[in-house]
C-alpha cells in the first residue's frame, strides 16, 4: 500500500470541505515519538487503546457519513465519556457485506464507537497497521481536533479484516498530546 495515495483515498471520501492536512509525510514506525508510539503503532481496535491511555470511555460523534448499498463511509471524533474534549479523528470506509446485519444497523445508529460494536458481536476480526504518518493540521483537521492549525500531530492508516475479509479501511488521528522527553 502506498500511504499517500490511501490517505488521499479517504480524505476524498468527503470532499469540498477546507483541507484537513497542510502536509502529510508517512514516516517510519520506529520514528514514531512516545506516546504516538504506544498508541498508534499496534495491531489493536483504536477505541480501546484510546480508552486504556485516557482511563476512560470515548463517545463516537458522526460529522459527516454515507451509504451506498454495502458500502459506509463515516467521519468521526471520539470523545472523552461525558465531555467534548477530542481524543482522536477518524475517517472509516467500511463494506458491510463481511458483518451480520445486526451488525450493520448497530453501526449505522451512530452511537457507539465502531471497535467496540466489532467486540460486542465478537466478529472475528483482525486489524492490520498499514503505515504511521505525521500530519500538519490544517484548518479541517485543527477544527475537528479543537488544536491550532499548523500544529503537528501522529495518525496511522490500517485494515479491519472481518471474518477473513479486508472490510474495514482507516484512518485514524490521535487529538495532540505532549511528546515524552528523552
Amino acid at each position: 500500500m502506498n500511504a499517500q495515495d490511501e490517505l488521499k483515498t479517504l480524505t476524498n471520501l468527503f470532499p469540498g470541505e477546507e483541507p484537513l492536512f497542510a502536509t502529510a509525510e508517512h514516516i517510519p514506525r520506529t520514528g514514531t515519538p512516545e506516546p504516538y508510539r504506544s498508541l498508534l503503532v499496534h495491531n489493536h481496535h483504536m477505541t480501546v487503546t484510546m480508552e486504556q491511555h485516557h482511563g476512560c470511555k470515548v463517545d463516537v460523534r458522526v460529522i459527516d457519513q454515507r451509504l451506498d448499498d454495502d458500502l459506509y463511509c463515516r467521519k468521526i471524533t471520539l470523545v472523552k465519556q461525558g465531555t467534548d474534549q477530542v481524543v482522536q479523528f477518524g475517517i472509516v470506509r467500511f463494506n458491510f457485506h463481511y458483518v451480520t446485519p445486526q451488525v450493520r444497523e448497530e453501526i449505522l445508529r451512530g452511537d457507539i464507537p465502531l471497535g467496540r460494536i466489532l467486540i460486542d458481536y465478537n466478529v472475528l476480526r483482525e486489524v492490520e497497521l498499514a503505515a504511521i504518518v505525521k500530519l500538519t493540521a490544517g484548518p479541517g483537521l485543527a477544527r475537528c481536533l479543537q488544536m491550532p492549525e499548523g500544529n503537528a500531530t501522529y495518525g496511522r492508516l490500517a485494515t479491519i479484516f472481518c471474518n477473513h475479509q479486508p472490510a474495514v479501511d482507516l484512518l485514524e488521528v490521535s487529538a495532540p498530546l505532549s511528546l515524552a522527553s528523552t
